[in-house]
């Protein structure tokens, strides 16, 4: 097999390469902005022609177009809204431009139909741009594979048929079609896509490896171990179009006083229109002022001015590799105050070695063998920890039995039954508190080192000690500084580890308040007694044991690299590359977000304000009622559309360094 690993030329790669995905939905491809041009170029070829005093048939049906243009997909989905038994903002606006050219101000009730119409066509691109995020993630997965087969031939095949076990080729330059294990060859691939590493990472037999990263200049064999519906290219496009179809509770609230507001309005329109009347006042300029009122009033630039914030922020925070699941979740975000940090994989690496191997006197027991009985019983767990074990085995070239009764408990450790023994490998204050004279002082020496000390026990009895070490991520300072900025309190670290390891390494990124030896439960109890006192809680962690309390949290957060399905599940947002400055960054972006919300909100409730008390005391033109309404609704929507920018991605820990 080993001929496929020949290198060949770009050129020769069979079949056609598909064309590279548009990225970007163009403006003119969504029905929206269409209509909203159209209406536009209808009313500026009739606004002259009526202004000239030309013939009504000149400019009448430009006008008409305009009206139907503009204002037949609002009206339709208005009267659907009806049919619910639901009273449509849209509908109401449609009315009040029909009102308008009932009474002769055709041109006003145009110019109406032409600004609603481009404030909704603002409001469709601010949600194409976030469904560009997804689609922009989804094309750094290749259409394509190509699968070996067993007699050495190979077959080009769509990447989504590929299934767990297939071995797949893939050559210099192409990008991996599915997440895998390299099974023979030698390269460097580019996982900034999905890590954040800058720079390629050498990959060998042995190796995992992503789907839509770019292979280097070797060729790879890969084994498929996860079905490519399920792959972490594949989890990200799948969090963000959820989000994408969610509603923060802002939001909600909005829509749900904007059924009560717009019964009121409709009420108030009526009461506007009849008191004149009751009055004495000529019927046209009694039915003029209620047309005026009913779309000053009305609350469009309200209802618009929360979720384009939002779904922008959502859009933007994809882009940079955090996936925030809901709206909601991109509010709550920037509301917390606490921050709990997980320890191994979240400040540190995630990925530890072992240091010491340390058999017991007595135990019949030297390293390779201690090593081995741990790796065996630790084989099935999916802990950090367990794995540096087994890696730390198989870099020895040590065999490894087959184990049975495999069971793990969070924070304790792992039990297995090894060539007829029972074997329990995992946390020394957990499994064995009194320990022994020989045990404990060869564990407290091995943490007084800031290294994590794993008991192992034969039979009941302690048989050795590992020590475990890991290195901290290089930006974990500047996250932790700029959290503490960021909320006023400084993270405090929530971990099942060791006192002193806890301690030394919390020192080393300048956080003093330390939980150390803590069951997931106990977690759970920290989360609980700061939300008792008042706090928001933001909890950042990867294993399984941080699932409940990332359950637990005001906003839990997972990093998705190296973290467990039961966290990314838990978790209401998940940082995919594995870059812990994006926590204080996607923190800071939420906040933006809000302040826009309310920026959006203080705007379009002066214009409602100003525009109705003139319209109830004075007499205000009804071209200046619309272009003061719609005018503020489309400002509300270009507004929200700023967060789509790449310079909207705070640059926290950059300011806090």
């Amino acid at each position: 097999m080993s001929s496929v690993l020949v290198q060949r030329p770009t050129k020769a790669v069979p079949g056609p390469r598909p064309p590279a995905p548009r990225r970007r939905t163009r403006v003119l491809a969504l029905p929206e902005p269409r209509w909203a041009l159209a209406a536009l170029v209808l009313f500026l070829v009739a606004l002259p022609l009526h202004l000239l005093d030309a013939p009504v048939w000149a400019w009448a049906p430009l006008f008409a177009g305009t009206y139907l243009a503009g204002g037949w997909e609002p009206g339709w989905e208005g009267l659907k809204a009806l049919k619910d038994r639901t009273l449509d903002v849209d509908l109401l606006m449609v009315v009040a431009a029909l009102g308008a050219a009932a009474i002769g101000q055709v041109l006003d009730g145009a110019l109406l139909i032409v600004i609603f119409a481009t404030s909704g066509a603002l409001e469709s691109v601010a949600t194409a741009r976030t469904a560009d995020s997804v689609r922009g993630l989804l094309d750094l997965a290749p259409s394509t594979a190509t699968r070996l087969l067993t007699d050495g031939r190979e077959e080009t095949v769509a990447a989504e048929d590929l299934r767990i076990g297939d071995t797949v080729l893939v050559r210099p330059g192409e990008r991996i079609g599915a997440d895998g294990q390299v099974l023979d060859g030698a390269s460097d691939v580019d996982q900034a896509t999905i890590t954040g590493e800058p720079l390629p990472v050498a990959k060998q037999a042995g190796d995992d490896v992503f789907a839509g990263t770019v292979n280097g200049t070797g060729a790879l064999r890969v084994r498929v171990e996860r079905d490519p519906a399920d792959s972490v290219i594949a989890r990200i496009v799948a969090m963000v179009a959820e989000a994408s179809e969610t509603k923060a509770p802002t939001q909600l609230f909005i829509e749900k006083v904007e059924q009560r507001y717009s019964i009121g309005m409709v009420a108030a329109t009526l009461g506007v229109f009849a008191v004149p009347l009751l009055f004495g006042s000529a019927l046209q300029p009694a039915l003029l002022r209620a047309m005026t009122f009913m779309i000053v009033a009305s609350p469009c630039a309200v209802v618009l001015s929360t979720m384009p914030p939002l779904l922008s922020a959502i859009a933007t925070a994809g882009r940079h590799g955090v996936l925030a699941k809901s709206a909601v979740v991109m509010e709550r975000l920037g509301q917390v105050d606490t921050v709990a940090l997980d320890k191994t994989g979240t400040l540190t690496e995630g990925t530890p070695r072992v240091t010491d191997v340390r058999p017991l006197p007595g135990a019949g027991l030297d390293e390779d063998a201690l090593l081995s009985l741990a790796a065996a019983a630790e084989l099935p767990s999916e802990h950090p920890l367990a794995r540096a074990v087994v890696r730390a085995a198989r870099d020895r070239g040590l065999p490894l039995a087959a184990a049975g009764g495999f069971d793990s408990v969070p924070g304790r450790g792992v039990t297995a039954v090894v060539d007829g023994r029972a074997v329990q490998v995992g946390s020394p204050a957990r499994l064995c508190p009194t320990g022994g004279p020989q045990a404990g002082d060869v564990v407290r020496s091995i943490e007084d080192e800031g290294r994590t000390a794993v008991l192992v026990l034969r039979d009941g009895a302690p048989v050795g000690v590992l020590g475990v070490a890991d290195r901290l991520r290089p930006d974990a300072g500047a996250t932790v500084a700029a959290l503490a900025a960021l909320t006023g309190h400084a993270p405090a670290l929530l971990t099942g580890d060791n006192e002193r390891a806890a301690r030394r390494l919390a020192a080393e990124v300048g956080i003093t308040d330390v939980r150390a030896g803590l069951l997931p439960q106990d977690k759970v109890a920290a989360v609980e007694e700061w939300a008792a006192a008042g706090r928001r809680v933001l909890v950042v962690g990867d294993g399984v044991n941080d699932a409940p309390a990332l359950a637990a949290a005001h906003t839990g957060v997972a990093l998705g690299g190296a973290g467990s399905d039961l966290a990314l599940e838990t978790a209401d947002a998940v940082v995919v590359r594995d870059e812990l400055a994006t926590i204080p960054a996607v923190v800071a972006l939420s906040r933006r977000a809000r302040r826009l919300v309310v920026q959006n909100l203080v705007v379009a409730g002066v214009f409602i304000t100003v525009l109705v008390a003139w319209d109830l005391i004075g007499t205000l033109p009804l071209p200046l009622g619309v272009a003061g309404h719609e005018g503020s609704t489309v400002v509300v929507g270009l507004n929200g559309l700023r967060l789509l920018r790449d310079a909207a991605w705070p640059r926290v820990t950059e300011d806090v360094a």
